[in-house]
């Protein structure tokens, strides 16, 4: 399969890393991938603090981007919501809906496109914590809710993670409870924000997790600042980099 990739801007300046894992792995799946050099941010940033004439710019250049690809790869829940559902600062034209229909997140990806069964290459021994964040859970659909309690459980992260080995998957208390991180709330309520991401870290740090597991690195730059001021001995890791056999 031919696809565009789609690294986010934070992504990409932060933790490189998690692209180059993201390519590895699409790679050795089978997977033709271009990485168009001119993008830069979706405009998420901009358009959940309502600033949508600053977040137009970034949204048309992310069309121009990617509107000859039938297929568009990203390694961020949120980000890929905000192009598949809020890409509405521009005119929404026959290009921008393409761009919308055709993106993708890494984990929707794998589980229920490529249908991957095995990850041969990936050995990873450790307890690992997951958190799938409110946008993958609740706009992407990665997971059952915990607040559907009729529903059939389900988790398409965990699932992935079942097939590598050496990996324990350790259940939490509150597993799908808000990190704090939140985009711009981390900003305009930060003590709020702060007490949401202490509460996180320390009930994957009571069951003894050796790495908290995400598919949205912004969970898990709030989450390791936590970690960092408490000087715990956890670490953070994209699923990607696990799912292409540990970090780099």
């Amino acid at each position: 399969m031919k696809l565009a990739l789609f690294i986010p801007c934070y992504i990409d300046a932060f933790f490189p890393e998690v692209g180059i894992a993201t390519l590895e792995l699409l790679e050795r799946l089978g997977c033709s991938v271009e990485y168009p050099l001119d993008q830069t941010c979706c405009g998420q940033p901009m358009a959940n603090s309502g600033c949508q004439d600053d977040a137009a710019p970034a949204e048309a250049q992310l069309v121009r981007c990617f509107q000859g690809f039938d297929t568009v790869v990203g390694p961020s829940g949120s980000c890929v919501h905000h192009v598949r559902f809020h890409l509405d600062a521009i005119e929404q034209t026959p290009q921008t809906q393409k761009v919308r229909g055709s993106t993708r997140e890494l984990v929707e990806f794998l589980h229920d496109d490529l249908k991957v069964e095995a990850f041969p290459w990936a050995s990873f021994p450790h307890k690992v914590g997951l958190h799938n964040s409110c946008t993958a859970v609740r706009g992407l659909g990665h997971a059952r809710p915990s607040e559907r309690v009729n529903d059939l459980y389900f988790s398409k992260t965990g699932d992935l993670l079942g097939k590598v080995q050496g990996l324990e998957l350790v259940e939490i208390d509150r597993p799908d409870e808000c990190c704090g991180f939140g985009g711009s709330f981390c900003v305009t309520d930060e003590a709020v924000s702060a007490k949401m991401g202490y509460d996180k870290v320390q009930d994957f740090y009571r069951h003894g997790v050796e790495y908290i597991a995400s598919a949205d690195m912004s969970c898990l730059l709030h989450m390791k600042g936590v970690i960092d001021r408490l000087n715990l001995p956890l670490k953070v890791i994209h699923i990607a980099q696990i799912l292409n056999g540990g970090p780099l």
